[in-house]
């Protein structure tokens, strides 16, 4: 799922895209009304923040003292109000990712909009899903203790991370490395080092809700042990997934920009460093008796070191450091 939700992240506007799909329908539509699903990974696009160095540090400072807040806070109203939170983004994310779908399959349903005060201009679509989404996500709170609620907690997680990765983006390998080297510090240190300090493993008693009765916290996708006699669920946090698809996303930005192949290019490579990572997390898991694993030390150097190492020995380690985007082709075509 983590694989699947990276990829799919970074290739979205791909996917949801029809443009060089069918060219006799894009010579047949007129250029000053463009496609729904087109319109709607634009206006993404416009609407993506570049995550800055300064930033990146800031963002693991604050996580830790969200964690610390929540080792020693966290109770059950605690919980609830971040499902509340958690419930609001997915329902988003979720209303992003049916209404790029269907207008993708579906072309020109989502182009009918009416007017609304406060909200503008919205698209008949995204009235008629939104609904839908909203029953998701209240059907999936109210039934948490069901034995198949993993499955609503992980597509609702799933539509909130592809929509946080359209987003949010890293402009170039200088600030992939402020942010991932910041989130592997931050993770052995609540993993393996903070027992030293508070008895136990501060990133694993707030995972498993040890100080909210047995409470999870929901921003985690999991999944059952389906062969384990002792039962139990294998988790992996939003950020362990998050960190390093920026980076897998940047690399397919990257490749695109400057017209590089599967092989040559980055994407792929760094999609399957992604992969191993999380083989290699899990075989932790295995060799030390089940006890937590802090994923992104594995993940950061099978990404974040493969991009560098690749970059390296391409000559190319200045240009990823540095990028830049390449100006618009409108802006430098001269008035005729």
């Amino acid at each position: 799922m983590a694989v699947t939700t990276v990829i799919s992240a970074a290739i979205w506007p791909n996917i949801v895209s029809y443009d060089q799909v069918d060219e006799r329908y894009n010579q047949l539509t007129r250029k000053d009304q463009p496609s729904s699903a087109a319109n709607i990974v634009d206006a993404t696009k416009n609407e993506a923040i570049e995550i800055s160095t300064m930033g990146a540090i800031i963002f693991i400072v604050g996580a830790s003292i969200f964690l610390i807040m929540l080792y020693f806070f966290m109770s059950n109203w605690c919980i609830k109000v971040l499902i509340v939170m958690f419930c609001i983004g997915s329902i988003q994310g979720m209303l992003f990712v049916v209404v790029s779908l269907i207008s993708r399959m579906f072309r020109g349903c989502g182009n009918i909009t009416v007017e609304f005060p406060v909200f503008g201009e919205v698209t008949i679509l995204s009235i008629v899903v939104l609904p839908f989404c909203v029953a998701f996500a209240v059907v999936w709170a109210t039934h948490q203790e069901s034995t198949y609620a993993w499955i609503g907690q992980d597509i609702l997680g799933i539509c909130l991370m592809i929509i946080v990765l359209q987003t949010a983006q890293l402009p170039n390998i200088k600030v992939a490395s402020a942010l991932l080297v910041s989130a592997f510090l931050y993770d052995i240190f609540w993993v393996f080092i903070s027992p030293f300090i508070f008895k136990e493993s501060v990133m694993i008693a707030v995972a498993h809700g040890k100080n909210s009765g047995g409470n999870a916290i929901p921003m985690l996708l999991r999944i059952p042990r389906f062969f384990d006699p002792w039962g139990g669920y294998d988790m992996i946090g939003f950020g362990d997934i998050i960190f390093p698809g920026l980076l897998v996303s940047f690399t397919r930005r990257f490749d695109a920009e400057n017209k590089k192949g599967k092989l040559n290019g980055y994407f792929f490579w760094i999609s399957f460093g992604y992969a191993f990572g999380l083989f290699l997390t899990y075989l932790g898991l295995y060799l030390m008796n089940g006890h937590g694993q802090p994923a992104l030390l594995y993940l950061v150097p099978c990404t974040l070191g493969l991009t560098v190492i690749l970059g390296w020995t391409r000559g190319e380690l200045s240009l990823l450091w540095s990028h830049e985007k390449p100006k618009s082709s409108n802006s430098s075509t001269p008035e005729t």
